[in-house]
């Protein structure tokens, strides 16, 4: 018997309702890391997001994706405006802490309010700051569009990137068990 790689390779494609070969396959693609915030409520709300890009210089627009069950993702389309916060590559307690639905992820963190009213958290690479431009269903999660109104560079360094379900591109195998335990489904 072939195995599901050789089969592959050898034509037989394998099956995309299998969650486990899904995850298996998207992660064989390096992301970055953020954390998308927003002030809702009086509040910060916020989570840590890996499927963001840019889409078009004129307008500027970004998106990204969130689970539709999401609280904070909730929170963030009601304020109606967010902060994209790109990680460094020494941030991954900030990444465990927005990456989880549980605990309180603002409490005792470093952050302040930006002047488009959206949570800047210190130490990221990048800032981009987005009114919500459109959104799109799409499966279990909605694809977020914004429009940038300004963007900040904080510090220079090395992105967070995730591949094959760790921290670093120098991961040598793909561990969907620590993909589902510590992500919460926030791909």
């Amino acid at each position: 018997m072939l195995s599901k790689v050789t089969a592959a390779v050898a034509g037989d494609a394998i099956d995309p309702t299998d969650s486990v070969e899904f995850r298996r396959t998207m992660a064989e693609f390096a992301s970055g890391v953020t954390v998308v915030t927003a002030l809702q409520g009086g509040g910060p709300v916020g989570f840590a997001c890996q499927s963001f890009a840019s889409v078009s210089l004129d307008p500027p627009l970004v998106l990204f994706c969130a689970d539709r069950r999401g609280k904070s993702w909730q929170g963030i389309r009601a304020a109606g405006r967010f902060c994209v916060n790109v990680l460094a590559e020494d941030q991954g307690d900030l990444c465990r802490r927005f990456g989880s639905s549980r605990g309180e992820k603002f409490r005792g963190l470093e952050w302040e309010p930006s002047a488009w009213g959206t949570p800047a958290l210190s130490g990221v690479l990048a800032r981009i700051h987005a009114d919500i431009h459109h959104v799109y269903e799409a499966g279990d999660h909605d694809v977020a569009v914004g429009r940038a109104l300004a963007l900040e560079r904080p510090r220079d360094g090395r992105p967070m990137v995730f591949f094959r379900g760790h921290f670093g591109i120098d991961a040598d195998e793909f561990d969907a068990d620590a993909v589902s335990s510590w992500q919460d489904g926030w791909i």
